[in-house]
């Protein structure tokens, strides 16, 4: 499968965006200010990622990493992510690309988050292990990444991969981006240091869209 053309960072980071409503945007509206956003940049290699081509919807384009999982059956996907500080314990499950809309396929279960499998997986010892979650949803109520606006330098988190083996990651950065500004080619790089980007949506809600305007990312490498 293909990465297609719309940058649909929005739908795979929050997908909750296309169904929330008015009365639930206080919730991503707030966030903290930036911590650590050098030390994020300064784990992604200089080394560009090709990506999609954007349309004419104003989102950025997703990197196009690879169209198949890297053969020899070596990737490990996360099956499981624990975040003691916000109370996540969520199933992860692998997405895509929706080939008939160009948008992120999001567990539609808002407790549970998706990962990018055409990036790395946990055993990679280069690259961004991209997990990306529900804020909300109108009809589910607080998402899995609800309060991951919270999570500050120092936290920890488990990811428990397919494999049975848990991996344990340290908080270095969280950053919130206008989702045309953010770069996307830093935070779904197969190059630079090992580490896991985790992204939601923040800042404010418009209600003629149906989205929030940001994306909060969190950045965090293995303890």
């Amino acid at each position: 499968m293909t990465v297609r053309h719309r940058g649909a960072l929005a739908a795979m980071a929050a997908g909750a965006a296309a169904l929330t409503v008015a009365t639930l945007v206080a919730c991503g509206s707030g966030p903290a200010e930036d911590v650590g956003a050098d030390e994020a940049a300064a784990l992604a290699s200089a080394t560009p990622t090709p990506t999609a081509t954007a349309t004419g919807s104003g989102d950025p384009a997703v990197p196009v990493n690879a169209g198949t999982l890297p053969a020899g059956g070596k990737t490990i996907p996360p099956v499981k992510l624990r975040i003691p500080a916000i109370g996540v314990t969520a199933s992860v499950n692998p997405v895509g690309v929706n080939q008939r809309t160009d948008e992120f396929e999001v567990p539609p279960s808002v407790d549970q988050v998706g990962w990018y499998r055409y990036g790395p997986g946990l055993e990679a010892e280069s690259g961004s292990v991209v997990i990306a979650g529900h804020v909300d949803s109108a009809d589910q109520g607080k998402g899995a990444f609800f309060r991951l606006r919270e999570l500050d330098r120092g936290d920890t988190l488990t990811t428990t991969g397919e494999d049975g083996r848990e991996r344990k990651f340290t908080v270095v950065a969280r950053e919130e981006y206008a989702k045309t500004k953010i770069p996307l080619d830093r935070y779904f790089a197969r190059d630079g240091k090992p580490r896991l980007t985790l992204i939601t949506c923040g800042g404010p809600f418009d209600p003629k869209t149906r989205h929030y305007r940001d994306n909060i990312v969190v950045t965090a490498v293995p303890a």
